[in-house]
């Protein structure tokens, strides 16, 4: 038993790090500037997920729509970062970012969801746990429209941190225990929710 304790921490030492830093500073100044900080780089080059301190945060604060807001700004900015990153500066910087996840394959599937639609490529990947900085930095890339990019991401990444933080609120670090644990799945199936209802509202 003491082994397989010591290979949880390994495997997850900088999100565990962050998520324990979050719930002892919760509500503190400098908290918000540090989660705009993850939010931002996330969607540009860093791998962790901001939702991972979003969740820690809310724990130990009831301020979800604040939290959900700073996220969600940082989170777009951030893509803006990422689109401006593969529009201008692709083979100096984006190039890089993309050979160090070794995203290369995806960038050409990337390229191909562009061509048949932008706006849902772009909200898929804002919403679920598809790499969102492939889909900022190849925005740039192709050139994909910059208000489709950004009001694509700001849907996307609004509805994945407030309905992450809203669950917060209602159900408290029992349901955050559920969301850190299985985050991937979780967003996958709220994902298939809402395009389920807009298909039928689309039929109907």
């Amino acid at each position: 038993m003491e082994t397989d304790n010591e290979e949880i921490p390994k495997k997850n030492s900088w999100s565990d790090s962050i998520r324990r830093w979050s719930v002892v500073h919760a509500d503190e100044k400098s908290t918000s500037w540090w989660l705009g900080l993850l939010s931002f780089t996330e969607s540009s080059f860093f791998p962790i997920p901001p939702d991972v301190m979003l969740v820690a945060i809310l724990t130990a604060s009831r301020r979800w729509a604040y939290y959900a807001l700073v996220t969600t700004l940082g989170s777009v900015l951030g893509g803006m970062a990422g689109y401006f990153i593969g529009h201008f500066f692709f083979d100096l910087v984006g190039t890089k970012i993309i050979a160090l996840y070794q995203l290369q394959d995806e960038m050409q599937k990337v390229g191909e969801l562009y061509e048949a639609n932008a706006f849902w490529a772009i909200f898929t990947a804002a919403f679920t746990p598809i790499p969102y900085k492939v889909f900022t930095i190849s925005a740039g890339f192709f050139k994909i429209d910059f208000l489709t990019f950004v009001v694509a991401s700001v849907i996307g990444r609004g509805l994945r941190f407030f309905i992450v933080a809203y669950l917060m609120k209602i159900f408290g670090q029992a349901m955050g225990e559920v969301i850190y644990k299985y985050f991937n799945i979780f967003s996958l199936l709220v994902a298939g929710a809402i395009a389920g209802g807009i298909i039928i509202l689309y039929l109907i």
